[in-house]
């Protein structure tokens, strides 16, 4: 399975406080941002990345190259008009090998697991697997919800008053997703996902870590906890609790 990030956004919202990188180059702790995302797959075995640029995408690719130096090996998709998060998907998995993708927000992390997700994945035949994380106050992101079986059968808007389980930006996606998305620019979130309610699209529910650095305050929270970006190895973590 190989890795698409989408890194290609402008972060309009950050340029107050960010205003001369694309926000996932966001500095926290003298780091790109989307470098402790890329080290974060690397500890759970990722090995073959795809970045999805536009918006200063020299930036990015002057950092990265070709990601040996992490210990991978990083292509990129670039974007010479905006496509949106579906457009950007969509042209990644046309340039690239492989049936199977984890896509990724460039501009989020999350403590999750993997290796769990795509079994997950695969157990229930999923055409799309979405990793969804439990938010006491979800108003800023809008809510998920499944049936028994985990099957995703509706998204809500955003501003949506309480709790429950939020997108928090992570997917496992079959190639042959693509056959179902429009040319031209689109949305995952918005455009193609509430179209695939009650098909063969399934939640991954957890409580694990979570940020969104889209906004000035999780960025500078982040900035000032730098240890919570910390690459994650279930078997590793796994390995310390049984010698506790």
């Amino acid at each position: 399975m190989k890795a698409i990030i989408l890194a290609g956004g402008k972060g309009t919202r950050l340029r107050s406080v960010v205003s001369d990188v694309p926000k996932p180059m966001a500095p926290v702790d003298k780091r790109p941002f989307l470098e402790y995302v890329i080290r974060a797959l690397a500890a759970q075995g990722m090995r073959e990345i795809i970045l999805s640029v536009g918006h200063q995408k020299e930036t990015i690719r002057s950092h990265f190259r070709d990601g040996s130096r992490l210990g991978l090996h990083i292509s990129y998709s670039e974007e010479d008009i905006p496509l949106g998060t579906g457009g950007a998907v969509r042209e990644a998995i046309r340039g690239a090998a492989g049936s199977r993708f984890l896509v990724l927000n460039g501009d989020t992390f999350n403590r999750l697991d993997h290796v769990s997700m795509e079994a997950f994945h695969l157990s229930t035949g999923a055409l799309l697997t979405i990793a969804l994380v439990m938010k006491r106050n979800a108003g800023r992101y809008g809510l998920v919800t499944m049936d028994e079986h985990r099957r995703i059968v509706g998204f809500s808007e955003k501003a949506c008053p309480g709790g429950g389980y939020i997108n928090c930006g992570v997917y496992i996606a079959e190639r042959t997703v693509v056959e179902l998305m429009p040319e031209g620019a689109f949305s995952l979130e918005r455009d193609l996902f509430p179209s695939l309610t009650g098909g063969a699209v399934y939640g991954y529910p957890g409580r694990h870590f979570f940020i969104d650095i889209g906004i000035p305050a999780t960025y500078r929270y982040i900035d000032h906890h730098p240890a919570l970006l910390r690459p994650f190895s279930p078997a590793r973590e796994a390995g310390n609790k049984e010698l506790q």
